[in-house]
């Protein structure tokens, strides 16, 4: 083991207790599906604005973000610091209509402003993207981190986390993933404040004492969060990044189904800003690491930056506090894990088994929902295993993101603030925008060998979105032109009267008021980005 004893225990006592915690949490909640799936309705925004960054900072963002701040710089935060824009596009838009109309899974709310096959197709994306992306994912991170700590096999490692947090999703339901999750946010940037301070500590011992100097360790532009060529260049982040950040943030299950469970109105906005402010922390604790980990440790690192913050952890950590730093990455696994395998239980048994049998008893519905949880997670681990085909941790999610995210992303956004969107609109667009996403996945994944459009023809995955979207837009307006327009009772209810809608319904309640909030919170992005541009 490169792990000492005190360090395993502490590591051993928090799965233990965390899995006792998340069962225990939630014993009688789970008994019915309304508090198996959404806590009762009973959650605050203090509890949702958590669970959702906990959801999101999962141990592929702790090890992907210190390694892409390793080998591109801070301008990787800019995943980070996007983020905040659409949270306020989930409490201001979408948020209002998800409480009002009492939904509880988003395939259901497709039903609403479009129709049933909207909702079936949206259903078997969603799990199609926690199974592949959320979970399969996260469980390769987490093996490659567990695995620089002890001489363990990679399988072995997978199935042991995979093993404990299963069990409290299976028993707990949605109550006992966000208490769960509430406490390893805390834990969780606790220990990456640390490595954090360990690292700029460290800079004196290598002779670096100011900004300029650390300017001048790093590679040019390492410090920047803007850049004008590359991957990562701010037109491609620019028109890419609302792509995929509408589809994660405004209507992915597994992020989502905390706002669904707010006990208020109130609450399913306020939660979101909340997670929006938390997002301005990564790029400090997260990003920065990897670039204080390229000036400190690069000739140990070499080419292989996905160990960059497990080197850190090794080189810069006391005993104990170690220990503490570990159970907060294998926190951060947990919940994206948990939460993930939730939704999926969500939709399989809303979405698909209680349309087909309504008059299932409750009892069943929560089985059907724990069997799953287990069915899924085989599959994702399974999947989990060629983890070392994707091409890059953070590379492999974000392009599997950017071909499942344009078509949903489009059919929503249009469906909020377009009312002559139609049925026929929203399934076409589904189901050829998903085709068309499993060609270019194909055509542009490094696990097939062979990179065209990324390589050969130069397009990024983020312009890759972007043009995806575009199609999908063209063909949901057309073909929703082309058919009967839908009956505008049912649609009012769905969809703003008018994009200025969002902000200007009802009069400013005060200061706490999530419009206020929102102002304050795009304001705060500002000066940062001017600040670090």
């Amino acid at each position: 083991m490169r792990i000492h004893w005190v360090d395993l225990a502490i590591v051993l006592a928090y799965l233990a207790g965390i899995t006792a915690i998340g069962i225990l949490s939630a014993r009688r909640q789970a008994r019915t599906s309304a508090g198996y799936f959404l806590a009762g309705r009973s959650l605050g925004w203090v509890p949702i604005g958590l669970a959702l960054f906990a959801t999101n900072i999962s141990t592929v963002h702790l090890i992907g973000l210190a390694s892409s701040g390793y080998s591109e710089g801070l301008v990787v935060g800019n995943f980070e610091w996007m983020a905040p824009f659409m949270l306020i596009l989930l409490g201001l838009v979408f948020a209002p209509f998800y409480f009002r109309t009492r939904i509880a899974t988003l395939p259901e709310f497709l039903e609403g402003r479009y129709g049933p096959g909207s909702r079936t197709f949206l259903a078997f994306m969603a799990v199609v993207g926690a199974l592949f992306i959320h979970i399969g994912v996260t469980l390769y991170a987490g093996a490659i981190l567990f695995r620089g700590f002890v001489d363990i096999d990679i399988r072995w490692s997978i199935l042991a986390v995979s093993g404990l947090t299963v069990l409290y999703t299976a028993l707990g339901g949605l109550k006992g993933v966000v208490v769960t999750e509430s406490i390893q946010a805390v834990i969780l940037l606790a220990g990456a404040v640390a490595v954090t301070g360990y690292g700029l500590s460290a800079l004196g011992d290598a002779g670096i004492g100011s900004l300029e100097e650390l300017r001048k360790a790093v590679k040019p532009g390492q410090l920047s969060m803007i850049r004008t060529d590359g991957p990562f260049c701010w037109w491609a982040m620019l028109l890419g990044y609302p792509v995929l950040g509408i589809w994660y943030w405004c209507a992915d299950q597994t992020i989502v189904q905390r706002v669904l469970g707010a006990r208020s109105e109130r609450d399913a906005r306020l939660g979101p800003i909340l997670c929006g402010f938390i997002k301005v922390l990564p790029v400090f604790v997260m990003v920065l690491p990897g670039v204080l980990g390229y000036v400190l440790l690069r000739d140990k690192i070499g080419n292989n930056p996905d160990a960059t913050l497990v080197e850190l952890m090794n080189a810069l950590l006391p005993t104990g506090l170690k220990g503490l730093v570990l159970a907060g990455l294998l926190a951060a696994l947990m919940s994206t894990v948990a939460g993930a395998l939730n939704s999926s239980a969500t939709l399989v048994t809303l979405d698909i088994v209680k349309r087909i049998r309504p008059r299932t008893r409750e009892r069943t519905l929560v089985s059907i929902g724990r069997i799953t949880v287990v069915i899924v997670m085989v599959c994702a681990t399974v999947w989990s295993m060629f983890g070392d085909r994707f091409g890059g941790i953070f590379s492999g999610i974000n392009q599997m993101i950017s071909v499942l995210a344009p078509p949903i992303s489009a059919v929503f956004i249009w469906g909020v603030f377009w009312r002559r969107g139609t049925a026929a609109g929203a399934l076409t667009t589904l189901v050829v925008g998903f085709l068309l996403g499993a060609v270019v996945f194909i055509a542009d994944f490094p696990a097939f060998g062979h990179e065209i459009l990324s390589k050969q023809w130069g397009i990024p995955f983020m312009l890759q979105a972007f043009l995806l979207f575009a199609i999908c837009s063209v063909i949901l307006v057309v073909t929703s032109l082309l058919t009967p327009a839908p009956d505008p009772a049912r649609v009012r209810k769905y969809c703003w009267k008018n994009p200025l809608a969002a902000v200007t319904e009802g009069p400013v309640s005060g200061v706490s008021d999530p419009r206020v909030l929102s102002g304050l919170l795009v304001a705060t992005m500002g000066v940062l980005y001017w600040i670090f541009a």
